[in-house]
């Protein structure tokens, strides 16, 4: 692609972001959104292969069914309120307008484009996917959470962390395995967003370090399938070991940077009384450790048998030191959890 056609497109992507969130009406808010899918499209085609085209095409359907319904809720709510003000949505409109924005995000049962797009896309773009353009819908979210049904949460919180789950755990495909971590993990933000929305916004501010360290190490390898990545170890000893710990580090084992979101949402479910819930997510996290602990195994108790015996290590010139901060902060932000929380 056109260098400056990509600028032009990133610029786009950069400008609906900030005027959704600095938005205080909802059609504003509704444009950036706009924009945003509209910028994602030609970056997503911009390898004109047929899985490329089949993946856009998917996901404009998607969003525009979504922003639809968004701007439906929206009409409502200015026939009701007599105003286009965010902070004041009317409850008839709240439900259908979290539903809009659920399925702009991909939670279940809203979420059966996300894998077979990140499926056909390349990793950069997935990357975008998986992180950016999930910020201004949460940031919505956020918004509203004041007002959000809590059964409704609750509800597609454990729905999403369930078919995370066990979506991935028979899957071969690293993207495929990212979407549905990606659906697992907004369950977690979201079961918790009516009660602690900071602890929310904790929670996917990690998810989208440790996703875009994941992403990072999978450009860097070169890597989209598992056996791609059980013969990564003779190629770079340190960045597979990164990659492995990142993965522990998304199933949310101690003392990684993944685990203080887990143990304080937990935490919190228990002090609302909510044991039930609290025991069916903890039940259900356990289906998405399998398959990253499967991962892990691949990468750490796996080896080629083509392997050779050269010390040299292949290292492209990459962007190393970007990497190098993305995984740190992906590994080892548990024990500054409390410094964060109070901030």
């Amino acid at each position: 692609m056109n260098p400056l056609a990509m600028m032009m497109f990133l610029t786009s992507l950069a400008i609906g972001t900030t005027i959704t969130l600095s938005s205080h009406h909802w059609l504003l808010a509704w444009i950036g959104l706009e924009i945003n899918t509209l910028a994602l499209l030609p970056i997503m085609t911009k390898t004109p292969h047929p899985r490329a085209i089949e993946a856009a095409t998917k996901y404009f359907l998607t969003q525009a069914t979504a922003s639809a319904l968004m701007l439906f809720s929206c009409l409502i709510n200015a026939m009701q309120a007599g105003e286009w003000d965010i902070n004041t949505p009317s409850n008839l409109m709240t439900n259908s307008l979290s539903i809009a924005i659920m399925m702009k995000l991909g939670l279940a049962p809203m979420h059966f484009w996300l894998p077979e797009v990140l499926q056909g896309i390349s990793l950069v773009t997935g990357l975008i996917l998986s992180t950016w353009q999930k910020i201004p819908p949460m940031i919505l979210l956020f918004q509203i959470s004041y007002n959000i049904n809590l059964s409704l949460t609750v509800i597609l919180g454990l729905t999403s962390v369930l078919i995370g789950g066990w979506g991935g755990i028979g899957q071969t495909q690293i993207r495929k395995i990212m979407a549905f971590s990606s659906i697992g993990h907004l369950g977690w933000i979201i079961i918790i967003l009516k009660l602690n929305p900071q602890l929310s916004l904790f929670n996917f501010i990690l998810y989208t370090i440790m996703t875009t360290a994941m992403f990072l190490s999978m450009i860097m390898l070169s890597a989209t399938k598992m056996s791609q990545i059980s013969t990564s170890w003779t190629k770079n000893p340190a960045l597979t070991t990164t990659t492995m710990l990142v993965l522990l580090s998304l199933a949310g084992l101690p003392p990684l940077t993944g685990f203080p979101p887990k143990l304080l949402i937990i935490m919190e479910l228990i002090k609302q009384n909510m044991f039930i819930s609290a025991t069916l997510i903890m039940l259900a996290s356990l289906l998405t450790l399998f398959f990253y602990l499967r991962l892990t195994y691949i990468i750490a108790l796996t080896l080629s048998p083509n392997t050779h015996n050269s010390t040299i290590w292949r290292t492209p010139t990459k962007p190393w030191l970007v990497f190098s901060i993305i995984n740190t902060m992906a590994l080892t932000l548990l024990p500054l959890t409390p410094a964060i929380l109070l901030t």
